[in-house]
């Protein structure tokens, strides 16, 4: 179970920050939890799984995940991946293992609908999604580039995606980093 806090104080705009359970678990042992509680991935998503580059860790830990808008981290018109991670590590966070986005759709099952009466979004984020910040596992176009969460028409989902360095992320897209202990 993930707890959720609201830090609505945060100068730049909320962060909504939960305590994600990660670890302990082997990658068929974590694919088998998803398909049993009936999430869904596609495609890109059983390609970073079936990847030998993806890997679990053997030990359970309880990490601090926030969740904040691309313009709560300052850019209101929107930027790269690049750029929001470094501006996420000025403000005391970090790219997520992984793995976490596996452990983080089994955890938020309660994710609202983001995507009811929005038009279809193309090479964008969904509406209502969260991008887990992680590190790619290549740079090559082929390989997706990690995971979002995404509930669509009651179903949750975990989706992998594909992005190229230059693609500017929406300032209401939603990411997921890790908070470091002695952040603000």
């Amino acid at each position: 179970m993930s707890a959720t806090d609201l830090d609505a104080t945060h100068p730049r705009g909320p962060w909504l920050t939960r305590r994600i359970r990660v670890g302990g678990t082997s990658k068929s042992e974590l694919m088998s939890r998803l398909e049993s509680t009936g999430i869904r991935l596609n495609e890109a998503a059983r390609v970073l799984f079936a990847d030998d580059r993806f890997t679990t860790s053997p030990v359970r830990s309880l990490l601090e995940v926030v969740e904040v808008a691309v313009a709560s981290l300052g850019f209101s018109s929107g930027a790269t991946f690049d750029q929001i991670v470094g501006q996420a590590a000025v403000v005391g966070l970090s790219l997520c293992p992984l793995e976490l986005g596996a452990h983080f759709r089994l955890q938020y099952a309660d994710q609202p609908e983001g995507s009811l009466g929005q038009p279809l979004s193309q090479h964008r984020a969904p509406p209502g999604s969260i991008t887990v910040a992680s590190a790619p596992l290549a740079e090559d176009d082929d390989t997706p580039k990690g995971f979002y969460l995404r509930r669509i028409e009651g179903v949750l989902w975990l989706r992998g995606y594909h992005s190229w360095p230059g693609h500017a992320w929406s300032p209401e897209d939603k990411f997921a980093f890790l908070r470091l202990h002695n952040a603000a």
